[in-house]
């Protein structure tokens, strides 16, 4: 009687075995490798499978770039092919063999893995396709050196490449890229972006959400963004056509091109010029040597070691004390008719320079000259006066033009 209470314990536990064996070996699909064959001045290797669909998709890679593209169908399918350029058959066949690709669903992620199970392999590459579903929330790329691509993803997207590009387009989510040293593309994307490149350049088509980008040596272009960014070069140029929210700028010796932002505005350069179409907000510009243009600010802080300044102001809201300051060069002011200001003016050494104005409330004052250098000042209140206006050169003219002239 215990005997066969026994043995029934152990059939339960074996039916039991078999249910997760059998689970576990539905949710896990062995990679289909194809055979190596030789082409051109390469050996190559051909992997494929499919998986079922699952609420995070993470990619990861030893070596080798990776396309993920979103669609339609229901499950997720893959492609790898591995490149040897080994002149030995021997040694191509053992380097392919030692780089093991598997794919498996464990809880809500799906992972694709490609691991050296010896050493690296120096002339070898890979490259690894995967289509998924367009709805999937999180799609999660980790290569240690390769090219990283991913569009048409509802979801979120997390890319990190060891050293290569990072393109990327219609993502509907929030993405994170990061690469140790090449360019990063985006175009279209619907949440908010963080992107850091050790050197190379980031380009920028759309960006619905908040942007944050950096890159250590490099060029950075942003056509539009819809809410507030941070941008930062290392040594290069900076342009932004558009930007919804409030804008930082700093590069570290390279040109700034802004044209519309609709709040306030921090730019800053090592040595080059910057230039601002219009901002809603209160304005600080800086450069170590370079031109300064502002067209159609409220309030600026404008300063430049050597270079001139050109500043046009409007009515309106963010509107606060100014600023602008050279240390050699002309000042150019463009103030609107109906503009309460205070106005403050200098020339430290005016021998050769004056001070010119369109406004009459403005009074110019010059002090020495006959034996030394000359200074020359002006004040003045437009309109009952308003918030002040500080301008000052040490060597150069300063303007004062009625706007729209």
């Amino acid at each position: 009687m215990l005997k066969a209470s026994v043995q029934n314990v152990m059939l339960r536990r074996l039916s039991q075995f078999a249910v997760v064996a059998s689970f576990l070996v539905a949710q896990m699909v062995v990679a289909q490798e194809g055979n190596i064959h030789h082409e051109g001045n390469e050996w190559q290797q051909e992997t494929n499978g499919t998986l079922a669909a699952a609420r995070i998709v993470h990619i990861k890679l030893d070596a080798g770039s990776v396309h993920v593209e979103g669609g339609a169908q229901s499950g997720i399918t893959y492609e790898v092919r591995t490149h040897s350029y080994s002149s030995s058959e021997g040694e191509a066949r053992h380097g392919l063999e030692n780089y093991k690709i598997s794919a498996y669903v464990r809880g809500d992620t799906a992972w694709i893995m490609g691991e050296w199970q010896g050493r690296h392999m120096r002339q070898f590459s890979a490259e690894v396709s995967v289509h998924v579903p367009r709805e999937t929330e999180l799609v999660k790329i980790e290569t240690d050196g390769g090219r990283v691509s991913a569009n048409g993803i509802s979801g979120r997207v997390e890319a990190e490449s060891g050293g290569g590009p990072i393109n990327m387009q219609d993502i509907g989510g929030s993405v994170t890229a990061e690469t140790g040293g090449d360019s990063i593309e985006l175009n279209s994307i619907g949440g908010d972006v963080k992107l850091e490149t050790g050197g190379g350049r980031i380009s920028i088509t759309s960006v619905k959400g908040k942007l944050n980008a950096s890159t250590g040596g490099g060029e950075i272009l942003l056509v539009s963004v819809d809410q507030n960014a941070v941008l930062e070069a290392g040594g290069g140029n900076i342009q932004v056509k558009q930007c919804g929210g409030g804008l930082k700028v700093s590069t570290g010796g390279g040109n700034i091109e802004i044209g519309d932002v609709a709040g306030p505005v921090e730019v800053e350069t090592g040595g080059g010029s910057i230039e601002l179409g219009s901002a809603k907000g209160p304005v600080r510009a800086e450069t170590g040597a370079g031109r300064i243009v502002l067209d159609g600010v409220p309030s600026a802080r404008a300063e430049t070691g050597s270079g001139a300044i050109e500043a046009k102001f409007v009515a309106g809201g963010g509107r606060g004390d100014s600023t602008l300051e050279t240390g050699a060069g002309d000042i150019t002011v463009y103030l609107p008719e109906n503009l309460n200001i205070t106005v403050r003016a200098s020339i430290e050494l005016a021998n050769g320079h004056n001070i010119r104005s369109d406004f009459p409330g403005i009074h110019v004052n010059t002090d020495g000259g006959q034996w030394g250098p000359k200074t020359m000042t002006a004040d003045g209140s437009l309109n009952g006066g308003g918030p002040m206006l500080k301008v000052r050169t040490t060597t150069g003219d300063i303007y004062f033009r009625r706007a729209g002239r």
